[in-house]
């Protein structure tokens, strides 16, 4: 028998997949990626399209369960352990009720425990023992007071809030554009910063404007990326963002499905 040669690596490349829905319009694929550590894959879809700007009405289609059951059935054939909903807008619009009701339905149709934007956001803000926060969004009006209403609902009182009243083309918003908006939002009451949106670029200037304002910046796509890997138990690399080092055990939470694949 030949001897193998050294630089043929032994075992399988990944050792964990996150199965990502991503709405339709989602175009940060690359930002998520950024958080996850090594050995673990990302595997996402998307929810149909909808002809509709970014508004509370398309958050509602979003997070319709026909549509979410259909995306998340095709991820099933790669076998996620994990899967998150990368939306913030979809997951609060219904309140936390609404929320929890798109993540059982993306764990039943997948067979893996699953979590939602808004549901990361709340456990983040747990961790780190946040109360009050400001909220910055790229949203119109009503949709950023549907989000300071869902906080308020689960005890986070907002004290300060500043939107774009932007109803497309997210992705395109600069990071000087988003620095400025966080900045204008911040507050003496806020204990943290929570940036919505997974579709607004934040990776870069987190950890600059944590050290500038003295507070935790929390975005969308970073709470729904560890979320995600909480759910795997592993958590964020090291990246210099407060909420990369806030909890040296990244457990699950307490309730988390343990789910039997068939």
């Amino acid at each position: 028998m030949k001897n193998v040669p050294s630089y043929i690596p032994d075992g399988p490349l990944l050792d964990r997949t996150l199965g990502i829905v991503n709405p339709y319009d989602m175009a940060l694929d690359r930002e998520l990626w950024r958080w996850m550590p090594d050995g673990v894959s990302i595997s996402a879809t998307r929810t149909p399209h909808h002809p509709l700007t970014v508004d509370e009405l398309l958050a509602d289609a979003i997070g319709n369960d026909d549509d979410l059951r259909s995306t998340a059935s095709r991820l099933a054939a790669v076998e996620p352990d994990a899967l998150v909903f990368v939306c913030a807008s979809a997951s609060f619009i219904n309140g936390l009720d609404g929320a929890r009701r798109i993540s059982a339905t993306l764990t039943e149709a997948a067979g893996a425990p699953a979590v939602t934007t808004s549901e990361a956001l709340l456990e983040a803000l747990d961790v780190l023992g946040i109360g009050q926060l400001a909220i910055a969004t790229p949203y119109v009006q009503k949709l950023t007071s549907r989000l300071e209403l869902f906080l308020a609902d689960q005890g986070h009182p907002v004290v300060s809030t500043g939107s774009l009243n932007r109803d497309r083309l997210i992705w395109r918003v600069p990071y000087r554009v988003t620095a400025d908006l966080i900045r204008g939002t911040d507050h003496p009451d806020a204990e943290a910063i929570f940036v919505s949106c997974t579709n607004l670029p934040t990776f870069d200037i987190i950890a600059p404007l944590e050290e500038e304002l003295g507070k935790p910046i929390l975005t969308a796509n970073q709470v729904s990326a560890w979320a995600g890997l909480r759910r795997l138990g592993l958590s964020l690399p090291p990246v210099d963002q407060r909420l990369a080092t806030a909890t040296a055990l990244p457990t699950p939470p307490v309730g988390t499905p343990e789910v039997q694949r068939p």
